[in-house]
């Protein structure tokens, strides 16, 4: 149980948040399967990420630190065997789904599972697109959920429209794509984060992008580089929420990565008032870093359609704090990707917030929040369902209540944010 106190100040800091895990999965995977060393550096020490360097160790991959970074020894596609055991994903949706499309091009059995809450996550989504490509890939409850079990190699080229912008089934069809005999296209229905299209560039690979179409020939060998991890814009939303909603605040976060197919959380808080400013912008290992400052102030109900979807995705607990706070009605639209998060994010974010006397309409596709209705939050404790962003959401909304709010499990926010509840504390404190 983890208890956060009102605060009764503005919030104040300068500070810098974990490297984007989303980026450190694939300079982890990208360095393994390339030839040559490649170093990481500000890789987060969350859990997720932890579980791609562990699998590829099982592969026979040496990975280890080197000062301040993480190096890995990639000797290529043909340096990697089988597994012993099963390659245990532990919460990661993203290691689980990536890992896919790269064993199922690689010649060998291997078997993918994960924790209760990763066995419910629907992995159909990979098998359809892998299978047409020639993968032998099998839910082993038969049902389309984790575990997983692969028999790879012989893939040919695919042209795959793909039903939901995802980057992650994206991902992997690319990683099998590289392995394929031919040329893959992939048809986005509209535009999901490009962090593998980026490296695959980065590493020395090539692949085309026009509009919704991504084409990647087979065959192709990578080189090993060094990769600087741009700070989580998705860890960074916390502090730009709690900052925005206290009158008076001011706090800067620095190096955070802001490409543009991640940076819908600024677009919606401006949207919503927010007063942010991006300076020092510039460009590390093809990805656009920036300093952020946002400035408290008024925030202002909207509507966030699905044209915001995809750029957004991981934000939308932290924003439905912003929308209970903000004057007026702030709706979700065409998220149910939400319910098959590490919770159902929207059940969990609708029980917590009516908890706190938050007036919430629940949809299957979203949720309308009637905010100003109650401020600050009334105190209650609320459930976290193992979900990171959930409890680091009923978090903030701690230092706006008007008592205390008790997270029932706080500690799953160790999975991409260690130092989360240390930075709070610093920015609370100044």
């Amino acid at each position: 149980m983890k208890r956060i106190e009102p605060i009764k100040k503005p919030l104040r800091g300068d500070l810098s948040v974990p490297g984007d895990k989303s980026i450190a999965h694939r300079a982890v995977i990208f360095g393994s399967i390339a030839k040559g060393t490649t170093r990481i550096f500000n890789m987060t020490g969350g859990d997720d990420n932890s579980r791609t360097v562990r699998a590829f160790r099982q592969m026979g991959v040496a990975i280890g630190r080197d000062g301040d970074g993480l190096a890995i020894d990639g000797k290529g596609w043909r340096g990697l065997h089988a597994p012993a055991a099963a390659l245990d994903c532990g919460n990661s949706g993203t290691t689980m789904r990536l890992m896919s499309g790269l064993l199922a091009g690689l010649p060998f059995h291997s078997e993918l599972d994960g924790d209760g809450s990763l066995r419910q996550r629907p992995m159909q989504r990979v098998i359809d697109p892998l299978t047409q490509m020639g993968a032998r890939i099998r839910s082993k409850s038969g049902n389309g959920l984790a575990p997983l079990e692969i028999d790879g190699g012989g893939l040919k080229g695919i042209h795959y429209p793909m039903p939901i912008a995802s980057a992650q089934v994206k991902s992997a069809v690319l990683l099998a794509a590289l392995q394929a005999s031919g040329a893959t296209t992939l048809v986005e229905p509209q535009p999901s984060r490009n962090h593998t299209e980026v490296m695959i560039r980065g590493f020395g690979g090539s692949i085309a992008v026009d509009g919704m179409n991504i084409t990647l020939t087979g065959g192709q060998s990578l080189i090993g580089q060094e990769v600087l991890i741009p700070g989580d814009i998705s860890s960074a939303a916390f502090f730009l929420v709690a900052a925005a909603l206290i009158p008076g605040s001011e706090v800067t976060i620095r190096n955070v990565g802001c490409n543009p197919t991640r940076d819908g959380v600024i677009e919606v808080l401006r949207r919503m008032g927010a007063l942010i400013e991006l300076s020092n912008e510039r460009q590390a290992a093809g990805e656009r870093l920036a300093d952020i400052r946002v400035r408290g102030g008024k925030l202002n109900g909207i509507d966030i359609g699905p044209e915001l979807v995809a750029r957004t995705i991981d934000e939308y607990p932290i924003l439905a704090i912003a929308g209970a706070m903000a004057h007026g009605v702030t709706t979700f639209s065409d998220v149910k990707e939400l319910r098959y998060k590490e919770s159902d994010r929207i059940a969990a974010m609708t029980e917590g917030l009516r908890i706190l006397g938050v007036v919430v309409d629940e949809r299957q596709d979203g949720m309308t929040i009637y905010g100003g209705q109650h401020r600050p939050f009334k105190s209650g404790a609320v459930r976290s369902f193992a979900d990171h962003r959930v409890a680091m959401s009923f978090a903030i909304a701690g230092l706006l209540s008007d008592g205390a709010i008790e997270i029932d499990d706080a500690r799953c926010a160790d999975i991409s944010f260690p130092t989360f509840f240390d930075l709070l504390e610093k920015v609370c404190l100044h």
